[in-house]
């Protein structure tokens, strides 16, 4: 794009954690061990410090999503006296004042109730038996001691299940209470395209091009500037090169001038001459 939008603030948080998980990339990891490397550290505060040049990368996808984001809260709310999506027994135990409501109180205070008053009726029940072990309350105190704990501990697990509930159905979509399912379907997964090609197309090519070694980065040259190969050449028939191969320096040897010797006959005549 020729203008692409800033990284809002709102989505900075998302950023941070999409360059977490980018640093726990195995290359990435495999990266930072080589000797020279930039830490960790040091990769996030560059990555955060560029973060919307690295968000560059995605800006087709974070167009889309922050302008489906924002038409959908210009969507107006749903009337007062239609209540938002909340059915069973959390709409009914929800407080009408803005409070925390019966649930959450509920929550907290029947394990704790339930809990104490199993330990109160086990020491009661154990102190009888020991008094008289054919005691008939004794032996009842403590079944209802028991009963009272494994009491406490169902309501325990039932309060972590509506919450957890409670937690899903709240932040399953950050769009205003009301909104079509299939806007909200829709803005999920362009939310779900601009983290991905924020992470493969953003911040992973930003962090190799910081580390060396790591997939993606271009190799360092080694043909330095100004490099040539020595100039190695034969010795010819007038002289040899120098110990560098570059200047020729006079040959160390000639051949011999090999001529034949001086003979000649004896002077020698017929016998006539010999005396």
């Amino acid at each position: 794009m020729s203008n692409p939008p800033p990284l809002h603030a709102e989505d900075r948080p998302e950023y941070e954690r999409l360059l977490g998980e980018a640093l726990r990339d195995r290359t990435v990891l495999t990266a930072l061990r080589a000797p020279g490397a930039l830490t960790a550290d040091q990769l996030r505060v560059l990555a955060l410090r560029d973060a919307d040049a690295v968000n560059d990368a995605a800006a087709t996808e974070y167009a889309h999503y922050t302008a489906l984001r924002e038409s959908l809260r210009a969507t107006p709310a749903p009337p007062a006296d239609v209540e938002p999506y909340a059915p069973g027994l959390l709409s009914q135990l929800r407080s009408t004042d803005g409070g925390a409501g019966l649930f959450p109180v509920l929550i907290v205070l029947t394990p704790i109730l339930a809990w104490s008053a199993g330990l109160v009726l086990l020491l009661v029940g154990y102190v009888l038996r020991a008094v008289d072990s054919g005691l008939l309350l004794g032996h009842s105190m403590v079944t209802a001691g028991w009963v009272a704990l494994a009491a406490g501990v169902a309501a325990m697990a039932v309060g972590v299940v509506g919450l957890l509930l409670t937690a899903i159905r709240d932040g399953a979509a950050a769009v205003p209470p009301g909104t079509d399912p299939e806007l909200a379907a829709e803005l999920a997964a362009a939310r779900a395209e601009w983290r991905t090609a924020l992470r493969e197309r953003g911040l992973l090519p930003y962090l190799r091009t910081h580390l060396p070694g790591a997939p993606g980065r271009s190799a360092p040259g080694f043909a330095g500037p100004g490099y040539s190969p020595p100039a190695f050449t034969s010795p010819g028939t007038g002289g040899l090169t120098d110990a560098d191969g570059r200047t020729p320096r006079p040959a160390a040897f000639t051949t011999p001038d090999f001529t034949g010797p001086g003979y000649t006959p004896p002077d020698f005549t017929g016998p006539d001459d010999v005396r």
